[in-house]
C-alpha cells in the first residue's frame, strides 16, 4: 500500500470482516447478539427493527389508500352521479321477479365485459317506468368501471346536456359551444338519462346527434335511459342515432314493472 493510500484510510472507518459481536439487552425483547461491521455502529434489536419496519410499511399503506379514496370521491364528484344515487351497487339492488333479475343480469354482463364494450363502442338503452331501477344499475355500472378499469364517466340528463351547451350562447361566457360539446364526449362512457322529457326541438335533436355521432366515431359508448317505449325512443332518437346504435349491437333492458316508489308510498 502506497503512503498517500495509508495517509487516506487513516480517516476512514474500520471494516470488520467477520463483523464483530457482542451481548446486548434490548428492554422491549430481551437478550440479543449485536452486531459490528464499520467502525464501532452496532446493529440494534432485530425484533425493534422489525416492528418499525411493519409500522413504517403499514403507515405507508394507510396514506397510499387514504389518496385512492380521496382520488375516487374527486372522480365520483366529477362523475355526476346524483347525490341519492351515490351509495348503489349491484349488490344493494332488490331483486323481487324475475325480469328485476334479468335487468341485473343485462347491466352486470355489461359491466364485466367494458373491456370488450369499450373497444366497440357498445352502448345500451334501459327503458321503463319511473322508480323500477334504472338509475340506480346504470350508477353502478359507472362506479363498476371507474373503480376496475380506470374508466372516466359522466351521468347528465339530457335537458342538462343541451343546457350546458345552450349557456355557452350567453354573453361573456368562458366556454365555447365546441367545449361544451367536448366535455359530453370525452367520458369513457356517457350515461345519458330522461331520453325524451327534451322538447324535441331540430336543435336539440341536431346537438344530441352531433355529440353522439363523435362518440360513436370515437368508439365511445353511451348508456341511454329513457320512460319513453322503444317506439317512441325511436322516434325521439332518430333514424341516424338508432342505426348506429344497431350496427354496435346496444342491448335494449327492459323495465317493465311497477314503481318501488310508488309501492312505498302505498
Amino acid at each position: 500500500m502506497t503512503t498517500v493510500q495509508q495517509a487516506f484510510n487513516k480517516g476512514l472507518p474500520a471494516v470488520h470482516r467477520p463483523p464483530l459481536e457482542r451481548e446486548d439487552v434490548c428492554e422491549v425483547h430481551g437478550a440479543f447478539t449485536a452486531y459490528c461491521h464499520l467502525g464501532n455502529v452496532w446493529t440494534g434489536c432485530r425484533l425493534c427493527a422489525a416492528a418499525a419496519e411493519a409500522r413504517r410499511v403499514d403507515l405507508e399503506a394507510r396514506k397510499e389508500k387514504e389518496l385512492r379514496d380521496a382520488e375516487w370521491q374527486q372522480r365520483l364528484g366529477r362523475a355526476g352521479i346524483p347525490e341519492r344515487f351515490m351509495a348503489s351497487s349491484f349488490g344493494s339492488y332488490v331483486v323481487e321477479h324475475e325480469l328485476q333479475q334479468q335487468a341485473l343480469d343485462a347491466a352486470m354482463a355489461y359491466a364485466n365485459e367494458w373491456a370488450q364494450v369499450r373497444v366497440v363502442g357498445r352502448g345500451a338503452i334501459f327503458l321503463g317506468n319511473v322508480g323500477t331501477g334504472k338509475t340506480h344499475l346504470a350508477v353502478s355500472i359507472g362506479k363498476h368501471v371507474m373503480r376496475k378499469h380506470g374508466a372516466s364517466v359522466l351521468f347528465v340528463s339530457v335537458q342538462r346536456a343541451i343546457r350546458s351547451i345552450k349557456d355557452t350562447w350567453a354573453r361573456g361566457s368562458s366556454v365555447t359551444e365546441a367545449q361544451a360539446v367536448a366535455l359530453l364526449t370525452f367520458p369513457d362512457l356517457l350515461i345519458l338519462d330522461e331520453v325524451g322529457v327534451q322538447h324535441g326541438s331540430e336543435y336539440e335533436r341536431q346537438v344530441l346527434f352531433d355529440v353522439l355521432n363523435e362518440r360513436y366515431e370515437t368508439r365511445k359508448p353511451t348508456l341511454f335511459l329513457s320512460n319513453k317505449t322503444l317506439d317512441e325512443f325511436k322516434v325521439v332518437m332518430g333514424e341516424r342515432v338508432m342505426d348506429r346504435l344497431r350496427e354496435d349491437g346496444a342491448p335494449v333492458v327492459p323495465f317493465c314493472w311497477a314503481s318501488a316508489r310508488g309501492r312505498a308510498l302505498r
